[in-house]
């Protein structure tokens, strides 16, 4: 008798809404092996993030591995933090600190938010970028030796906002664009409006702009990018959101009764995994964009399962392209998820055990919002040894509509993997 593995595999942001055809990627993607497993499997709606809470890839990834944000979201940033081995006491406030590219308006608010990912940064550009605001005393007057033929210039650039009194900021390199600020000390949160980079793309920051101590903070920072001869990539500001303080949840195994390994290319889900004492297994070339190592992700997850009951395999490439706009890059991504990583997964996996598989998107986002909804999302639930009896053709947002089948709380998805309802 087979011994059962259990295994999600999320596409980031997969689900959207249709076009002027009617159609959405899912439904335009090319993807064969998914859409039969969809006729032998359940097709349903779940409602990944309650109704009331802000659809972030925190709370809807946090609800598919079985955790109720409800009851244990304290903000996104410190999931992140704990991923880079950033340690948070108590009083710790933590934030992300996006590399963002802002246009060259002279007046500040009319700036314009080109690039949330400031290009795409790359990691060790991000670090260097990281070490010439951290070599700034009150963001402005640098405290060691000037890497700039006039410092008296550069000072005169920043002058105008630097802070006084400076906040307890401690800076963090992480991953690309995605990096950290812990407010040291601050005690609580402090509840300001800190709206993500990737939610107002392409449109004028001025009302988005956070209060002080962060306004000055960035203001201060874009005058050091920009001036900065060091800095050779397209990342010419910093933008701060993701508020929250350190976390506290029940380990997977306490929860579930198995070890569980977390495959992700991106620190906020590697760090939902350590929250939860949850092996984490890196791979070379997993960069979270279209083009990452799908291959090595697929072959990770394989050998996971020696050793482990559970492996939740994140991909981030449909939700970068939702974020730009990108149909044609999302339809690809898609096709991707189907050809190289789910049809290995099933044909080697079911070789050797019974698996029970879920497949889905931890939130919509849709490529005419560029930003995330609260939409319920299809998911797809496999099992190798019992097959469903048909109620869909295709996997996609109107075939899993159709079943009329709705979790409501997306945190309870994983009992039916588990069968512990």
């Amino acid at each position: 008798m087979k011994k059962t593995k259990y295994l999600i595999v999320l596409g980031d942001g997969m689900a959207d809404y249709p076009d002027n055809r009617e159609l959405t990627p899912l439904m335009e993607a090319n993807k064969p092996f998914i859409d039969e497993l969809a006729k032998v499997s359940e097709i349903g709606l779940v409602q990944t993030v309650p109704l009331g809470m802000a659809p972030g890839s925190d709370t809807a990834n946090l609800s598919v591995m079985g955790y109720n944000p409800k009851e244990y979201y304290t903000g996104r940033s410190p999931l992140e933090a704990s991923s880079i081995g950033i340690k948070l006491s108590d009083g710790d406030v933590c934030y992300r600190m996006n590399f963002v590219t802002l246009s060259e308006d002279e007046l500040f608010e009319n700036k314009i938010m080109l690039d949330y990912s400031g290009g795409e940064i790359e990691t060790e550009k991000a670090r260097k970028l990281i070490e010439i605001l951290k070599n700034f005393n009150k963001f402005g007057q640098q405290n060691v030796a000037p890497t700039v033929n006039d410092k008296n210039q550069m000072l005169q650039k920043c002058r105008g906002d630097i802070l006084s009194p400076e906040p307890n900021f401690d800076l963090f390199a992480g991953t690309s664009y995605r990096n950290a600020l812990v407010w040291r000390g601050l005690g609580q949160p402090t509840n300001f409006n800190l709206t993500p980079p990737h939610d107002f793309s392409d449109k004028q920051i001025g009302k988005f702009l956070p209060p002080e101590p962060f306004l000055s903070f960035i203001k201060t920072a874009n005058s050091i990018l920009n001036n900065h001869p060091e800095n050779d990539s397209k990342a010419n500001a910093i933008w701060i959101w993701g508020e929250g303080t350190k976390p506290n949840f029940p380990t997977f195994y306490k929860k579930f009764g198995m070890d569980g390994a977390v495959i992700s290319e991106v620190d906020l889900v590697k760090g939902i995994g350590i929250c939860a004492d949850m092996t984490n297994i890196a791979v070379e070339g997993a960069d979270g964009s279209l083009n990452t190592n799908y291959e090595g992700m697929a072959e990770a997850t394989i050998e996971a399962f020696d050793t482990h009951d559970f492996v939740y395999l994140h991909i981030e490439a449909p939700d970068e392209c939702g974020h730009k706009g990108d149909r044609l890059g999302k339809i690809k991504a898609i096709e991707f998820l189907d050809g190289r990583v789910v049809k290995p997964l099933v044909e080697n996996l079911t070789k050797k055990y019974h698996l029970r598989m879920l497949f889905l998107p931890d939130h919509a986002t849709p490529l005419a919002l560029k930003t995330h909804t609260n939409d319920a999302v299809p998911y797809l639930l496999f099992d190798s040894e019992i097959p469903h009896k048909k109620i869909a053709d295709t996997y996609a947002e109107a075939s899993a509509k159709s079943t009329g089948i709705l979790e409501n709380e997306g945190c309870k998805l994983i009992e039916k993997l588990l069968s512990i309802q």
